[in-house]
């Protein structure tokens, strides 16, 4: 989750996850640099506020509304007022503002500049120490009549350890093109071949706009020069960062002779863009993503993420300043009208549960809060949440949503993978790069998926014949050879949850009705959760309950730490209710 979810296999830390028209909903309409002074919010009307009276409030604080989401009542605003959240809050039509961005010229040397990106340690991990490079795979050739094994179908221990296999759920339900799953996340790289056959373009949105610099003039997304058209609008059919490609190919990559196939290979994958290139989700994609996907008859979201820039949202923390707990108190509320909104109108919600290897029903502190210091001054310092039932991280913990844990290839929880029991609701592999016997590093622990070749070749990660020279990205060629596709191996619950997310698509796709209303097909998300959770393959916690992880890294040092499971065989805080099995959820 990257973002709050994912650990790559990267040189860097890598990948930690605005109107529903074609038209972006977000504030952001052109480059930085609009209007000196000029701050952004997202505002939460009261419920029940009409357009107009929510017009009227935001101008009398001293607002204008830039784009409005009328179906939960939210909005971006744009102010030189300084004095605005107090104004607003105010009004009575206004229940709260959550401070969205500075808008400020960029210095002139701003383009020298290091870019921001938004890291996760388990990702990165991935990336780290990369030694040779894969070699490329060929695609063997079907008679057209029997189901064959993809190419790199042997490299996905993943697939084997919940039965997603051509002699398991391909079988028996492959999934159907009537089934959406929307992926929240970074964007979708729809003309990978590996995900092109199953991706929906004309129901896609990009709901984001690029920050190409923030406050401080550091480099975010990147300068708006490098989309074709000059604007600050990417295509809702690229993914300038990987990790959304990645998770739509773990959920719904086809059987097609080339690389691999995902959980549920039939499915229709639409992007419904909600992060960054750098990897931040902020507010305002992610409720208009989640009312968008209400609106078309999504089934199911992956929500590989955590919304920036709070990991936990506390309503009354002593550590922060008033307008802190009131813009955190707004995130959880807006975040969960959008969650109702959608789930309301049969979407099924999943989400990764997070990679800070901590027990969110304990005492946590949070020490990365806010990690998106646009504000000038604003920093990130340590909160101890004494009473974690007061502190909320959205979507994972809200109301409605599954929250899925990381299993590694032995099935232990992976290393990084948060936990505790009443948190997690099941589990699903992630990958872990150290569950090896020696606890030595291996990439190959980690989880293979589709990559943006335009990434691999930015990042100097294929050579000019278009081979891979780093350890972590692998290729594939069909049969003739002539069509080729690039994957790479990551690691993170931003893995797991595609996992839950397919099986989930794939129960949609089995025992989903007619839906007469938006055509395609509709199963009550109660009904999904149940199934998912009934076939989940128990698993306990382990004997004894408090399990010393140890890694030695390449380097040759040595880190452990201690995880302690609570719970029973059935529902337990490293598993929840099981491991999720492709095989047992659509039967035999």
């Amino acid at each position: 989750m990257r973002r709050f979810r994912t650990i790559a296999v990267t040189s860097a830390f890598a990948l930690a996850l605005t109107a529903l028209a074609a038209a972006p909903a977000s504030a952001f309409t052109t480059a930085v640099g609009d209007e000196s002074g000029e701050q952004e919010f997202v505002v939460l009307f009261t419920a029940g506020t009409s357009s107009a009276a929510a017009k009227a409030a935001v101008t009398a604080a001293g607002g204008t509304i830039v784009s409005e989401n009328t179906d939960v009542g939210v909005a971006t605003v744009r102010t030189t007022d300084s004095d605005f959240e107090a104004q607003a809050l105010a009004q009575g039509a206004i229940e709260g503002t959550a401070q969205n961005r500075v808008i400020a010229d960029a210095p002139d040397d701003a383009l020298t500049g290091e870019q921001v990106k938004k890291l996760d340690a388990a990702e990165a991990e991935v990336r780290q120490h990369s030694g040779k490079a894969s070699a490329a795979s060929s695609a063997k050739k079907g008679n057209g009549k029997t189901l064959t094994a993809e190419p790199l179908a042997p490299l996905q221990w993943d697939m084997q350890q919940i039965g997603a296999t051509v002699d398991g759920s391909y079988k028996t339900e492959p999934g159907s093109k009537k089934v959406l799953v929307g992926i929240l996340d970074t964007g979708v790289d729809g003309s990978h071949p590996d995900i092109a056959p199953n991706f929906d373009a004309k129901k896609s949105r990009n709901f984001t706009v690029d920050i190409p610099f923030d406050a401080n003039g550091d480099v975010i997304d990147g300068p708006c020069e490098d989309e074709a058209d000059g604007s600050c609008n990417d295509p809702a059919d690229v993914d300038e960062d990987g990790h959304g490609t990645h998770v739509a190919s773990t959920i719904g990559s086809p059987i097609n002779g080339i690389g691999m196939a995902g959980v549920a290979p039939n499915v229709t994958l639409v992007n419904l863009r909600a992060g960054q290139d750098s990897g931040y989700f902020f507010l305002q994609p992610s409720v208009d993503a989640l009312t968008y996907a209400g609106k078309i008859g999504v089934d199911v979201v992956n929500m590989s993420y955590y919304v920036d820039p709070w990991l936990f949202n506390c309503a009354s923390h002593p550590a922060d300043s008033p307008e802190d707990q009131q813009e955190q108190q707004t995130i959880v509320k807006a975040m969960q009208r959008a969650l109702d909104f959608a789930r309301n109108r049969g979407v099924t919600l999943v989400s990764a549960a997070g990679n800070g290897a901590t027990d969110y029903t304990k005492v946590i502190s949070d020490t990365g809060s806010p990690d998106f210091a646009d504000v000038p001054g604003e920093i990130a310092y340590t909160r101890d949440l004494l009473d974690p039932a007061t502190c909320t991280s959205m979507p994972s913990e809200g109301k409605g949503v599954i929250s899925v844990s990381s299993t590694g290839v032995s099935k232990r929880k992976a290393y990084y993978s948060d936990y505790g029991n009443g948190y997690i609701d099941v589990a699903a592999p992630g990958g872990d790069v150290y569950d090896t016997p020696t606890n030595t590093r291996d990439i190959t622990k980690a989880i293979l998926a589709a990559y943006p070749k335009s990434l691999a070749e930015a990042n100097g990660e294929i050579d000019a014949d278009g081979n891979p020279t780093v350890e972590y990205v692998v290729k594939s060629c069909d049969a003739a050879g002539t069509t080729c596709g690039y994957y790479q191996y990551l690691q993170g619950t931003s893995m797991a949850s595609p996992h839950a997310t397919g099986v989930a698509a794939l129960i949609v796709s089995k025992y989903g009705i007619p839906d007469i209303i938006r055509g395609g097909k509709y199963l009550p998300p109660a009904i999904v959760d149940a199934r998912l959770r009934q076939t989940a393959v128990d698993t306990a916690c382990p004997t004894p309950p408090a399990f010393t992880y140890t890694r030695i890294t390449p380097a040759g040092a040595t880190i452990t730490a201690t995880h302690t499971c609570e719970g029973k065989l059935s529902q337990n805080g490293f598993y929840g209710n099981g491991i999720v099995n492709a095989l047992k959820a659509v039967g035999r």
